[in-house]
Parts: structure tokens; C-alpha cells; sequence
């Protein structure tokens, strides 16, 4: 059998499990994260963090982080 699915286009990102969204946490500051889905991005306001998800899995590494203010 073939693979027939269509990868996600970068402008339709692969959806994040909701159920992982609810016990993510902050990396840094072991605070919530807010799902900015125009950005695809886990938002960390507390610490002033924007964590990627590609291919529907987030990124959950400070050094991959963008800083909010940028």
C-alpha cells in the first residue's frame, strides 16, 4: 500500500494533539503556555518565549525559542 496523505502545506500546519497542549509547560519558568495557531507557535508570557512546533510536535527547547519582543 502506498502512503496517499498530503503533507500539510507551511501555510496549514499539522494541528497539535490538544490533549499535549494541556500538560505543557514552560521549559524555563514551569508556567502555561498559550497556542498561537496564526504563528504555530507555544507562547510563554512569563518568560517572554514563542516555542516553534513543526510537523505538529512542539519544540521545547530554550535555544529554539524566539524572544517575544523581536
Amino acid at each position: 500500500m502506498s502512503d496517499t496523505s498530503i503533507p500539510p502545506a507551511p501555510n496549514n500546519p499539522a494541528p497539535v494533539d490538544p490533549r499535549l497542549l494541556e500538560i505543557l509547560v514552560c521549559p524555563l519558568t514551569k508556567g502555561p503556555l498559550e497556542y498561537d495557531r496564526a504563528a504555530n507557535e507555544l507562547i510563554s508570557q512569563k518568560a517572554g518565549l514563542a516555542y516553534p512546533i513543526r510537523d505538529g510536535i512542539p519544540i521545547m527547547l530554550i535555544e529554539e525559542a524566539r524572544k517575544l519582543d523581536e
